[in-house]
């Protein structure tokens, strides 16, 4: 059974066109990681699934039920965790969770949620003196109330240290095995990377690209990162990198200490070890890196897109 399921969806305000006939199907069961820039479309998707705006054409459903006939249940059904949400400054955060609790008429115990995301010791608190990071614990606490069939998380890491995103995650994959399905949409690409099923690339209010990280990588097989290590870097070292980057196949050059970072196609990288002893460096060591899920995203989001095998 499908979890989500959104077919030829279109938003248009006026003449402005927000999404253009997006097609996806979230299975039942996964973490799917939903990605794209700033203005792809991410969140006006989330919107037609929350059923706070609908499509200018298409159709939108979750667990089978239409986004627009059957909202109240679908959101029943469904932990939001929206990006920029505020919380109550007055309210404590027990308060916050209990009120959750009450609008889904589930009978969680408040203390317990706070516990889980690590914030019990702040319970009778005022969340207008909690950190940004203890805020968004606090609305995870409450996106986990009633143990959602779907859970909506849009940049759930912000404001969270390394150990507060790692808990999350943990947290995300206990509430996968209890059989919750979760739509992860995170600029953090090392997180989605860490714990998605699946991933889409929105671009342009299009979806380019979707499919497991190790399934993007293989549609990418001449793309290829390779270090090399130098004895030092050239006394100009602008003009070192355009060389370098003017290679046939190279796609990004950067310097990392003594270390050359040389984004390019296989075919590429003799000549590009040739053209950097050529800047007067002798090559002490290099590898080739395992293409991360950064280097997809800027490949299937860039002005060079077309050159990516599909």
């Amino acid at each position: 059974m499908t979890a989500i399921d959104i077919s030829n969806a279109t938003k248009r305000y006026g003449a402005e066109t927000a999404l253009d006939g997006l097609d996806l199907t979230v299975q039942r069961g996964e973490i799917y990681g939903f990605l794209g820039p700033n203005g792809a479309g991410k969140s006006t998707t989330i919107n037609l699934l929350l059923d706070f705006i609908r499509p200018t054409e298409g159709e939108v459903s979750v667990f089978g039920l239409d986004a627009r006939e059957d909202t109240l249940e679908i959101r029943t059904r469904t932990g939001i965790l929206p990006e920029g949400v505020e919380t109550y400054d007055r309210l404590t955060g027990r308060k916050h969770v209990e009120f959750a609790i009450d609008s889904k008429g589930a009978d969680d115990d408040p203390d317990a949620l706070l516990e889980r995301v690590g914030i019990a010791d702040a319970a009778d608190k005022k969340a207008g003196g909690y950190s940004k990071g203890m805020s968004q614990r606090l609305m995870f606490a409450t996106a986990l109330v009633g143990e959602p069939d779907l859970l909506i998380l849009d940049e759930p890491s912000t404001g969270l240290d390394p150990n507060g995103a790692r808990e999350m995650r943990e947290i995300i994959r206990e509430e996968n095995a209890r059989g919750a399905t979760v739509f992860f949409s995170s600029h953090i690409l090392g997180q989605v990377e860490a714990i998605c099923d699946r991933v889409g690339i929105l671009r342009e209010r299009e979806l380019v690209a979707e499919d497991t990280v190790d399934g993007l990588r293989d549609s990418m097989p001449e793309q290829t990162r390779l270090r090399v290590q130098v004895d030092r870097i050239p006394e100009d070292s602008s003009a070192a990198l355009e060389t370098i980057e003017s290679v046939d196949g190279v796609s990004e050059v950067s310097a990392d200490g003594t270390t050359l970072v040389v984004t390019c196609e296989d075919r590429a990288k003799t000549s590009v070890l040739r053209t950097i002893e050529q800047q007067g460096v002798s090559i002490e060591d290099f590898a080739t890196d395992e293409s991360s899920l950064e280097d997809l995203f800027m490949a299937y989001t860039s002005d060079n897109r077309t050159e990516v095998t599909q």
